[in-house]
């Protein structure tokens, strides 16, 4: 079965702003908006409904996650607009969308939750409309309730929902579809000649690996959170070597065995990292909700000390798990895409 692709409600925040913006300066009430994708590519989306009150205008766009079980779909994505002085956009966080009240994640504490992607989506489409300034307020009514049913609470996000999103698509989930799906990406690559690939979570690993590595993207592999799957069938194929590269807050969960990494399926890696991180440094590590917030608390040139032994926890975890057939190597890097520490050979994939 052929399951259908959706939006992320960073995107369609990004066409609700579009919206109404338009509104806002002086044209009709748009029936449907088209805005670029942080890949370039453009969609068109239609609009709920939009409205002008004096010198604020909003629209809404209701989300499409396609035939993913996403918490978030069908539900209603409002962005009101103003114009201000100083030439920006600023964000808000309205109805149903959350604030971040914790560091470690990839927004400052005070701030609404709109993750970087969604908030370069937004502007470019505002941009494409006007160059003034501009105050964006996103809501998400019901929001507040959605978000109990996600690891929000636990990550200090208070208030309701994350503008989530690193590419404006949402893929559809299904879990024999997936794993069938990752299966072929494998054996393409080695079909192709690749004898070295790249296992990355999803996008934001592969474009960590494209900056940090000199690869071609035919050698790049996105495992999801399938690692014990992924892991063992590379092992049965012509590869010579494997390097594992992603997020500490994913693959730090290895090193305990979970080697299917979906928050739903696994514990947080917090604990995980903690450890090593005290055993590593000797001393106690501050209280943290995130495996970033983690690392931001590390003194100067502690980074190195604490990720290089992470890499290596987690190199010998899939040693354990595949055997030795394989040259293994392991690069962990931050939600930035920077390396935080390595273990193995990785002179392959310079």
């Amino acid at each position: 079965m052929i399951l259908r692709s959706g939006y992320t409600t960073g995107a369609c925040a990004a066409a609700a702003a579009k919206a109404a913006v338009m509104l806002l300066c002086g044209g009709a009430a748009p029936e449907a908006v088209e805005i670029a994708l942080i890949e370039g590519d453009r969609i068109r989306f239609p609009v709920l409904a939009s409205r002008q009150n004096g010198d604020t205008a909003e629209a809404s766009v209701r989300k499409d996650a396609g035939d993913d079980p996403d918490v978030t779909n069908q539900a209603t994505v409002v962005v009101a607009v103003a114009f201000t002085e100083d030439g920006a956009v600023q964000f808000t966080a309205g109805e149903g969308v959350g604030t971040v009240t914790k560091p470690g994640l990839s927004i400052a504490p005070g701030e609404p939750a709109i993750n970087p992607a969604p908030r370069r989506m937004i502007q470019q489409a505002i941009r494409e409309v006007t160059a003034r300034g501009v105050k964006v307020t996103v809501s998400i009514p019901g929001g507040r309730e959605l978000a109990a049913r996600t690891f929000n609470p636990r990550l200090g996000i208070e208030g309701g929902l994350s503008i989530l999103g690193t590419s404006g698509i949402v893929k559809p989930f299904s879990a024999p579809a997936l794993t069938a799906s990752l299966q072929c990406a494998l054996e393409v690559a080695a079909a192709c000649g690749v004898r070295a690939p790249v296992l990355v979570p999803g996008n934001i690993g592969e474009r960590a690996a494209l900056k940090n590595l000199s690869v071609d993207a035919s050698w790049i592999i996105q495992v999801s959170n399938h690692w014990g799957f992924m892991l063992d069938h590379a092992a049965r194929l012509p590869f010579e070597r494997l390097l594992v590269m992603g997020h500490p807050g994913k693959l730090a969960k290895l090193v305990d065995g979970a080697w299917d990494t979906h928050s739903s399926r696994s514990a947080s890696a917090v604990g995980i990292v903690v450890r090593i991180a005290e055993s590593a440094l000797g001393r106690p590590m501050p209280e943290s909700a995130t495996v970033e917030g983690i690392f931001e608390a590390l003194h100067p040139g502690e980074t190195d000390s604490v990720g290089n032994a992470l890499a290596a926890a987690v190199r010998q975890a899939v040693i354990r798990r595949i055997g030795l057939t394989k040259s293994i190597a392991v690069a962990l890097m931050n939600m930035s895409g920077e390396l935080l520490g390595t273990d193995g050979n990785l002179s392959p994939w310079k």
